[in-house]
């Protein structure tokens, strides 16, 4: 068959640069090997959060007191938490197929590769055609990385996929790796009353955020009972006992941490492997598709967008990067990505969410800096909720009042993000977001009194 496009890899990059290249009037078609939606909807951010909810409504019953309620003792059914995320992701990927055939897109079930001129060949049960293109998009995603002391077995060393499928909850579980999936698991499997230990490697967990923000986060995790150890690192597992024993080294000298399971949450590998990149001469570099800015490779007429490019490995990055790919090959003339205003999100409890530059990336680019803070200790939404814990803090330019960076830690501030993300496109300074009315009583009142800190004008605090 001859399409305009041909898409490999149906997830947020995939599934969103297909519908938008439809709606500009292409024939589309898309590969999967496995179910539509791709990791995200079936294995990562959407199953993922249904688990976190659930645990979210474990502590809510657990401290039904606090809220003048009486309640019978809470249990968790770990079984049937899995069984509701299952449940989850099915419909949503069931929601894609409903999309791919309303927006007339052809789905072809297989395993892709690139062939030279413009062809791929897709196998499913030992037979292969070929299907040819003006266009094609890499849209193949990653996995969960592999150290060489760290080997996946999937049954005591998981990677996050195992993690979220378990048929038994482990009374004991060391997460390796303290990113966003490392934390959201740590969460989780503390909450529904697994003994985790998180190890990272850097001198702070969730390394990528502000540092307060990261220390704040610490503390709550110690709080509430998971072992915390940072500067440290996993040498080997023995895994031969019933218990996997893993040396873990630090400041301080090598530990022994024993564990049911060890969760190796130590970043991605992008899916570069058996595509064809090497048969049609595409460039790669470290592990990743080279591209422009418009996710054109050095051949043309194939493109790469998601995980496999350079740039955070995120879903909304994948699907902006796929929508700006589709309108520049059908003429659309979209504007590049701006990477310094990506929004990154963490799902654990407190909720980690940020853009742009943190307070000491800001200094080392030369910036005179502003800085205001908001407790939610001092909202009245967030005590009323019961949810007082972390903080809105802000970074402004001194001398523009140009905002460099936002950065949240506590209850659903991942759903307040997007304002940051939206005044710092449309260049909003500090002033404008401390006149702008924000709503009472709201969480994200906390945004303009973190403003107005940074002026010397917060009135709540």
């Amino acid at each position: 068959m001859n399409y305009d496009l041909i898409i490999i890899g149906s997830g947020p990059g995939g599934y969103v640069a297909a519908i938008r290249a439809s709606q500009l009037g292409l024939k589309v078609a898309i590969v999967e090997k496995a179910e539509l939606g791709g990791i995200c909807l079936n294995w990562g951010c959407i199953p993922t959060k249904a688990l976190l909810k659930s645990a979210q409504v474990f502590e809510y019953m657990k401290h039904a007191q606090d809220y003048g309620l009486k309640a019978s003792s809470a249990e968790a059914d770990f079984a049937a938490v899995v069984k509701r995320s299952r449940g989850v992701a099915d419909a949503m990927s069931k929601g894609v197929q409903f999309l791919m055939k309303k927006n007339k897109i052809e789905v072809i079930t297989g395993v892709a590769k690139l062939k030279a001129g413009k062809k791929v060949e897709v196998t499913k049960d030992g037979k292969a055609e070929i299907h040819e293109a003006k266009h094609i998009i890499l849209a193949t995603g990653a996995r969960s990385r592999e150290l060489p002391n760290l080997k996946q077995d999937g049954k005591k060393i998981i990677g996050y996929r195992e993690a979220m499928n378990l048929p038994v909850q482990p009374k004991s579980m060391l997460v390796v790796g303290s990113g966003a999936i490392g934390a959201e698991f740590a969460y989780l499997y503390n909450t529904l009353g697994t003994k985790v230990t998180l190890v990272e490697f850097m001198p702070n967990i969730v390394p990528v955020e502000d540092e307060e923000v990261s220390k704040a986060l610490e503390r709550s995790f110690k709080k509430n009972g998971i072992t915390v150890m940072t500067n440290a690192s996993v040498e080997s597992v023995d895994t031969s006992g019933a218990l996997c024993k893993a040396k873990v080294k630090t400041a301080k000298g090598e530990e022994i941490i024993e564990a049911e399971i060890v969760l190796s949450a130590v970043g991605i590998a992008a899916n570069i492997e058996g595509v064809g990149l090497e048969d049609v001469g595409v460039a790669t570099d470290k592990g990743k598709v080279l591209v422009n800015d418009y996710y054109q490779t050095n051949i043309p007429g194939i493109y790469a967008i998601g995980d496999i490019v350079h740039g955070p490995a995120l879903a909304h990055v994948a699907s902006k990067e796929g929508i700006i790919c589709v309108e520049k090959i059908a003429g659309v003339n979209p504007k590049p990505l701006n990477y310094n205003n990506i929004p990154g999100c963490t799902y654990c409890q407190p909720e980690i969410a940020s853009v742009g530059y943190t307070e000491k990336a800001a200094k080392e680019a030369g910036y005179e800096i502003k800085i205001g803070k908001f407790p939610f200790t001092a909202s009245g939404k967030a005590k009323a909720a019961g949810t007082p814990e972390g903080f809105v803090k802000v970074i402004f330019d001194a001398k523009y009042g140009e905002w460099l960076g936002a950065h949240f830690i506590g209850a659903n501030v991942t759903e307040m993000i997007a304002e940051a993300v939206v005044a710092r496109d449309l260049e909003t300074t500090g002033h404008e977001i401390l006149n702008a009315i924000h709503p009472h009583p709201t969480m994200s009142e906390a945004i303009m009194e973190a403003a107005a800190d940074a002026y010397g004008e917060v009135i709540h605090l």
